[in-house]
């Protein structure tokens, strides 16, 4: 709102100091960031209270874990202070004509409600058990249940994949070989080193290959090409497939104090520097990627979620004194995979969301190979001691805050070899 405030100042000619700072995308990042920062520190401490006393508290299961029944009473729903915090400063310092910033604040806004739900019936669940004087045990059954989730995140992938696909103002420019012909409508010419390129905008739904020279893939040609021209329903069911499995692998992730609030802080970082290099013409050709107009203002959305992760971590680290609950945790999985989508490094998912992934992984085959060895021996075995991964480590010994220190530790690894990609091709 302020950076249109700003232009329409100008447009009608009323002068003053500092008119021209909304124009710089950087300045716009840094203030969405201080604004994020503010608003979780100010406000968090006052909704944990409320949350306190509307009998917001976590619920914990007795499984042998160390400091778990501590946990027991901390305010959960926390998750609204990070929307809050990305939601302002973007509404602030966006530009909210870009049809990326429009995206994202659906998708923030779609899922928050999602696992607000969920964590909203679990809470009158328990409200309804204390008011009949029983004693609550926690039940899956209590929230929403496992395909109200699912279907939440479908219709936002089927939204980000529909709009990635058909809307009229989302290009792709890349570098055309050769003098474009007079089919060519729209042509950006640019000489480096005496040498002229020419771009081209492009509609086809591509990723980027790390680490490979010609580093676009076509999903197109995943198809026959007798139905390639329907290649836009393979390209919205992968998208639906990327966003439910990192929503999901984010959510199993917040299992301890500050985990997963500082693995999204840090894949944030990631996301904003493709972002911003994307969506500026001279870094995209110099690093040889592809040139997303507006992309840039991604970065502002990027630098509030980075924000606000930071701030609630002053609240959610060890011992925390409020859980982000599935309002939280489905929200930041929603928004990284929908934006990785968005910069086109769906490829480098694997990677930059590893810490998701091993944690998404090893439930999965503990579960699979616990149903495998109860059919085949008639008792069920365990590869780890407890899933997801990080309860393994508990269950070893180590401390909860060494736990969360050691994955953030790697997730920093991971996201240093994603950067690496943008020039190492």
């Amino acid at each position: 709102m302020l950076y249109h405030l700003f232009e329409w100042f100008k447009l009608h000619g009323i002068n003053f100091p500092g008119r021209n700072l909304m124009d710089f995308i950087t300045f716009r990042v840094m203030m969405a960031v201080l604004l994020a920062l503010t608003i979780t520190l100010i406000f968090g401490k006052r909704l944990i209270e409320i949350l306190r006393r509307k009998l917001a508290g976590e619920s914990v299961r007795d499984l042998g874990l160390a400091g778990e029944q501590a946990k027991k009473g901390t305010p959960t729903m926390g998750g609204l202070i990070i929307i809050l915090g990305i939601l302002v400063p973007t509404l602030l310092f966006a530009r909210l004509d870009t049809v990326y910033i429009l995206l994202m604040l659906f998708a923030t806004i779609w899922l928050g409600a999602v696992g607000f739900t969920d964590d909203y019936l679990k809470l009158r669940a328990k409200r309804i058990a204390a008011e009949k004087g029983e004693v609550y045990k926690k039940s899956d059954k209590d929230g929403l249940a496992g395909k109200f989730k699912i279907f939440g995140q479908v219709v936002l992938g089927i939204t980000v994949g529909s709009v990635l696909y058909f809307n009229s103002n989302v290009k792709i420019w890349r570098e055309y070989i050769g003098t474009p012909g007079s089919n060519e409508t729209e042509v950006i010419t640019k000489t480096v080193n005496n040498k002229t390129k020419h771009f081209v905008p492009s509609k086809d739904p591509i990723t980027t290959i790390p680490f490979v020279k010609n580093h676009e893939f076509n999903y197109s040609r995943l198809l026959p090409e007798a139905v390639r021209p329907y290649s836009w329903v393979l390209y919205i069911a992968i998208v639906v497939f990327i966003i439910v499995a990192v929503s999901n692998g984010a959510n199993i992730t917040d299992g301890l104090d500050g985990l997963a609030t500082g693995t999204s802080a840090l894949i944030g970082v990631m996301l904003g520097i493709f972002a911003y290099a994307s969506g500026n013409f001279n870094f995209a050709d110099y690093l040889n990627i592809m040139y997303i107009p507006n992309l840039g203002e991604l970065s502002i959305f990027l630098a509030a979620m980075i924000g606000a992760c930071v701030g609630f971590l002053w609240y959610n680290s060890y011992p925390a004194q409020v859980f982000m609950g599935d309002t939280g945790s489905l929200t930041l999985g929603g928004i990284i995979a929908s934006i990785a989508i968005i910069v086109h490094k769906e490829l480098l998912i694997p990677i930059f969301c590893g810490v998701f992934l091993v944690e998404n992984v090893s439930v999965m085959l503990q579960v699979a190979y616990f149903k495998y060895t109860k059919r085949k021996y008639g008792e069920g075995r365990r590869i780890f001691l407890m899933s997801p991964l990080h309860h393994h480590y508990q269950k070893l010994g180590y401390h909860e805050s060494k736990i969360v220190t050691r994955f953030w530790i790697v997730q920093i690894m991971l996201v240093v070899v994603c950067i690496v990609t943008l020039k190492l091709r």
